[in-house]
């Protein structure tokens, strides 16, 4: 059993040091590493399990916007686009790409807002990435202190300037595809106050057919402290993106580099709009000197207009609720302690048609069949999570106990507006004779997490378990083709062992992480296809507990920062992280309906779970001149992965090698930044984005495949080396 080996390492590692007295205060270390270390130490410390962070250093290797190139550099994190910037899902630990679309397992955050909904989904087309300065990933179930999320928790921050005075900037980047993007930033910082404005846009024709993206976006985030122990902090963003959908293509068009996109969703002008207005207020009070509260209000109201190959949707969501956490914090001679405890609250009423396409010859405009075969819905979705987590340190041996547990209850209620008496009756015959309107109320889940930390010199060992788990969706819970609420149907859970080590060497230029694990998910959800009972011809889709799932992986990433003295080198930073995982099924079977055949139970039991490979790495290195030249360059290799739960269709690896080469310099009250970034300077024939498991051998009506055993499952990445160079401006009156 891994987790045996992971309590037996971790354990042994306590035993061989628990004896000897911490000589330095790690919090009181100097740190000589990378710049992102220090963060990513304290954070390791507070959740007591694997955790990563990507300093605004690492964003700005890369086009900011371009957040997978930032975020797939980390071990067990991979991230996946539908288009050029968007349709983003995030994947920690083999989780998060169970939905077709978007991100689902995985709870996201801005500042302290979700942006995850209510329903435990999230949407990142309307976030300016170009403006987030910081990321902090936890890896595994994450739901002690965030509810929900079998994955793990991501939190993009904002974070104010720092630099008292103000400050004016511009920055501009231009290049392959017709990309044209400028952020334009105004900054006031005070003794009591810190402020900032902006408004970026993004423009691209884009690298495929009917790929084209516009978004526009206004932040306005900032702080005041109203006295010593009291502090007010915003954030308001609205944006408007645009994003062309081209569509999958087949896998030989993929692997011979021929990308007409997708005529189903071509002759369609498919599309996805969002505008979003998002507010979080915040305050931070110091109510005693042990005693602190940080309490943000929010609200998000986005509205979307989606158009695919077969379908229509428009939808507006509002969003609302509080996170309220309190931190209790006291210190003894030998012993200290830290209470955390809080509440997440949040509730969404979407309001959604979906209205679907008739087939359409290439001669003829796109036509939806009539209202009464769509669908129109009212709903309501809530969630909320308390928590609370206790963590006592033994100070002599620098040795950490944390017990926490969460309370975690989602429901939902759907109201079905086209089911109205009389409003389809044609002749005296109902043309709806159907009611989709349902509630689902799941019980109170607890997770626990439990863990164990030894800090020892410059090392942090963290032995943990955790549990996590995933309420169906309101769209999941509800099988259209039966009109019935899928009663069955319960969350899936995690239960995770991890063992972790971060630590420095040579006098802190060198830091590591290093963490292997195991997490079996119970009653894991996935999207079948079924038969209608009476005709056993007419397929439909449905969620069900198919079985189990085991994740084993191990990670590990190293980085080094030299900074030789009397040299024309600043700085010398190699870094490199590579992650092993080996994910199965176990007591994993199916009922799938396939087109012209009954419906069978298929055992899947020890197949490898689709989307993850087996390696991926990365590795690179960056060097700064003191004159100001500097040059950052980073090599990311995916594996092969498996698409369908058979592991009969294999998508091959790739690697992306890109490059960046630049000026910076500071000059009266000027900082200057040139630049000129390669992506995929290799040429590789790469995708961004693929389905999986049932979602796979995907068929649009109207494409230009013929053979029906031709499948479109492929969003692939520019197959060509592509550039743009960019100058960041700044003035400081």
């Amino acid at each position: 059993m891994l987790k045996n080996y992971i309590l037996a390492a971790a354990l042994l590692s306590v035993i061989a040091i628990k004896g000897q007295e911490v000589t330095e205060n790690i919090e009181t270390v100097n740190i000589h590493a990378r710049k992102k270390v220090q963060k990513e130490r304290d954070e390791f410390k507070r959740h007591a399990q694997a955790t990563e962070v990507v300093s605004e250093y690492e964003i700005n290797r890369n086009n900011p916007a371009f957040i997978e190139q930032s975020l797939n550099t980390m071990a067990g994190v991979q991230v996946e686009k539908r288009t050029q910037l968007g349709g983003q899902r995030i994947i920690l630990r083999g989780y998060g790409n169970d939905q077709k679309f978007n991100s689902w397992g995985v709870k996201m955050y801005l500042n302290n807002v979700p942006l995850t909904g209510a329903d435990g989904v999230t949407v990142l087309d309307d976030v300016n990435f170009a403006t987030v300065n910081q990321i902090e990933v936890i890896k595994g179930p994450a739901a002690t202190l965030y509810g929900g999320g079998s994955g793990g928790a991501v939190r993009f921050y904002v974070r104010p300037e720092t630099k008292m005075g103000t400050s004016v900037s511009e920055q501009f980047t231009t290049g392959s595809f017709g990309l044209f993007q400028s952020l334009t930033a105004l900054n006031n910082v005070g003794a009591n106050h810190s402020v900032t404005a902006n408004y970026g846009h993004i423009g691209s024709d884009g690298y495929r057919p009917n790929g084209k993206t516009i978004k526009n976006f206004y932040n306005l985030t900032g702080e005041v402290k109203l006295n010593p122990s009291q502090k007010i902090t915003w954030l308001a963003t609205h944006g408007n993106s645009l994003e062309q959908v081209s569509g999958q293509i087949s896998y030989d068009d993929y692997y011979n580099g021929i990308d007409n996109g997708n005529f189903a969703y071509i002759r369609r002008g498919a599309k996805t709009k969002f505008i979003t207005s998002r507010v979080g207020l915040g305050h931070t009070w110091d109510i005693t000197g042990d005693l602190r509260n940080n309490t943000t209000f929010f609200y998000s109201g986005t509205t979307s207009d989606r158009i695919a190959a077969g379908a229509n949707e428009t939808s507006s969501t509002p969003n609302y609720g509080l996170r309220s956490v309190f931190n209790f914090a006291k210190d003894w001679e030998e012993f200290s302690s830290q209470t955390e405890f809080g509440v997440e609250m949040q509730q969404s009423r979407p309001l959604v048609t979906n209205y679907r396409y008739k087939g359409v010859k290439s001669t003829e405009p796109p036509v939806l069949r009539p209202i009464y075969e769509g669908s129109y819905f009212k709903n309501e979705n809530n969630q909320s999570n308390f928590f609370i987590v206790e963590k006592v340190t033994y100070k002599p041996w620098g040795l950490l106990l944390l017990g926490g547990v969460s309370l975690n209850k989602i429901s939902y209620h759907r109201e079905d507006l086209l089911a109205l008496p009389g409003l389809f009756v044609v002749n005296g015959k109902d043309l709806y004779n159907k009611n989709l309107s349902f509630g689902k109320s799941f019980d109170v889940v607890a997770t626990p997490h439990f863990a164990l930390q030894k800090s020892f010199n410059r090392h942090i060992f963290n032995l943990s378990y955790s549990e996590g788990y995933n309420a169906p969706t309101s769209a999941t819970a509800f099988i259209a083709g039966l009109n019935q609420t899928n009663d069955n149907l319960t969350p899936e859970k995690a239960k995770t062992w991890d063992f972790s080590v971060h630590g420095l060497f040579a006098d802190t230029s060198v830091d590591y992480q290093f963490s292997v694990f195991q997490i079996d998910i119970n009653d894991k959800l996935t999207q079948l296809r079924g038969q209608i009972p009476d005709n056993l011809t007419t397929a439909y889709t449905y969620w069900a507990n198919t079985g189990n799932q085991r994740n084993r992986g191990l990670e590990f990433s190293i980085g080094y920062l030299l900074q030789p003295e009397k040299s024309i080198v600043k700085n010398f930073q190699p870094f490199a992280s590579v992650t092993y995982s080996d994910f199965k099924y176990s007591d994993f079977k199916t009922y799938l309906k396939e087109s012209g055949s009954p419906a069978a139970v298929m055992n899947y039991d020890g197949k490898n779970v689709p989307g993850i490979p087996k390696y991926k790495y990365s590795i690179g290195f960056d060097i700064e001149t003191n004159p100001g030249l500097y040059w950052q360059n980073t090599l990311n290799y995916m594996g092969s992965v498996f698409t369908d739960f058979a592991n009969s269709n294999e998508v091959r690896s790739f690697s992306l090698l890109n490059s960046k080469i630049g000026y910076k310099h500071s000059f009266n009250k000027i900082d200057a930044d040139i630049f000129v970034v390669g992506n995929n300077l290799l040429n590789q024939i790469n995708y961004t984005f693929l389905f999986y498991g049932n979602s796979i051998n995907d068929t649009d009506a109207d494409n230009q495949y013929n053979d029906p055993n031709v499948f479109t499952d492929v969003n692939p990445g520019p197959g060509k080396a592509y550039f743009f160079t960019g100058l960041n401006l700044k003035y400081h009156f």
